[in-house]
């Protein structure tokens, strides 16, 4: 798929097949991941995949979007890892850049998934769920799977609605 189709045929998908992603898929897509620009290459994520258990369960209960976790064959949670940033702002703004390229690869790889930031209402819950280390601020969770089959369409604004003059 080329990049600029990937773009724009990119969305959001919520529903799943509950087919699992297989271990090479999960790979791409955590390599796409990490290969996001960061400012001075300092790589400043981290990933913890959630797939079944307790744990799942328990980051469901910190979400309104509880029942995309529970259905999605896997989640990715990303974190910031503090001690590898060196402007938040940049650092933030690299985890944006790692986040797309994952969801970018999921489609690409035929998979569907969606960006969960409203998971950030209960942040301190998720990251006590999800076991996260001292020093690693969690800043999505990506939820990932065979997507079912249905008509999804979505719409931007006109490019002359957002190019200042």
């Amino acid at each position: 798929m080329e990049v600029f189709e990937a773009i724009l045929s990119r969305r959001s998908v919520r529903e799943f097949t509950g087919e699992p992603v297989s271990q090479e898929h999960l790979n791409a897509i955590l390599e796409a991941g990490r290969w996001a620009p960061s400012g001075l290459n300092n790589q400043p994520w981290k990933f913890k995949v959630v797939s079944s258990g307790e744990m799942k369960k328990e980051l469901a209960e910190c979400s309104t979007c509880g029942d995309i976790i529970k259905t999605a064959p896997l989640s990715i949670a990303v974190f910031l890892d503090g001690g590898e940033g060196y402007d938040r702002t940049k650092d933030v703004q690299s985890i944006g850049a790692c986040i797309q390229n994952m969801l970018l690869a999921a489609h690409s790889l035929g998979l569907g998934a969606v960006w969960l930031g409203e998971i950030l209402n209960k942040r301190v819950q998720a990251e006590k769920a999800l076991g996260a280390p001292a020093g690693c601020e969690l800043m999505a969770v990506v939820c990932v799977g065979h997507p079912l089959d249905k008509k999804r369409s979505s719409s931007r604004k006109a490019l002359k609605d957002v190019v200042l003059g």
